[in-house]
């Protein structure tokens, strides 16, 4: 009986994916065959200034749960620029602490509210950097002042370039020469003042940004 139900599930669940597959297909059914080359990762100059394009760029978390399990949310709205050319480093990410999304309704009102976020008094989380060290050739440490609840704390992110290119194909306001990173660190929710619910929420925060962006200056 229950290797019954576990076929029925895996066949369900087989459904679902080729149903999703071919709808992908079909929304990429119209692009011209130049665009459905190989994919390839861009190896271009990342130098200089960009834009951060928010429609491809995210702040993830991760946060343990009750001892048991782990609770994944992200935040919708981020916006900045960033350089990291060597010997200048110039990055700031602006998020908006109300975009704070966990896929639970109830549960991303209470993380706006005092107990934690406080969104109406702190409406903004910032990371300013101040330092950026090259580990490899395209990866690095960038260090630099991250404020939440209006608490300032100094943390570092292992970044790794992700791409860069001139990718004038796509429209506006997506287009242009673009450069993405990928970045994770770890943060302390007791560091910033928040500390409701220690037996059930964990106090270390996983970090996970990917940031892509649109050159605005060389």
């Amino acid at each position: 009986m229950h290797s019954s139900l576990r076929d029925c599930r895996s066949a369900r669940f087989l459904f679902g994916l080729l149903c999703s597959l071919f709808v992908l297909l079909g929304t990429f059914n119209n692009l011209p065959a130049a665009r459905a080359a190989a994919y390839k990762t861009g190896h271009g100059n990342p130098a200089g200034l960009y834009r951060i394009d928010p429609d491809h760029s995210s702040v993830v978390f991760a946060v343990g749960h009750a001892g048991v399990g782990t609770v994944i949310g992200r935040f919708d709205t981020i916006r900045g620029h960033y350089r990291l050319d060597p010997g200048h480093v110039d990055v700031k990410i602006d998020i908006l602490s109300k975009s704070i999304d966990t896929n639970h309704a109830k549960r991303d009102k209470d993380l706006r509210g005092p107990d934690f976020l406080d969104s109406r008094t702190f409406p903004h989380i910032r990371f300013v950097a101040t330092t950026y060290k090259k580990t490899g050739r395209m990866s690095g440490v960038l260090t630099g002042k991250l404020t939440i609840r209006g608490k300032t704390r100094t943390v570092s992110l292992h970044v790794r370039e992700v791409g860069a290119a001139d990718v004038s194909a796509l429209p506006k306001p997506w287009g242009g020469y673009l450069t993405g990173y990928d970045a994770e660190g770890v943060i302390h929710r007791k560091d910033f003042g928040i500390t409701t619910y220690p037996a059930m929420i964990g106090d270390t925060v996983h970090l996970y940004i990917d940031v892509e962006g649109v050159r605005v200056q060389k």
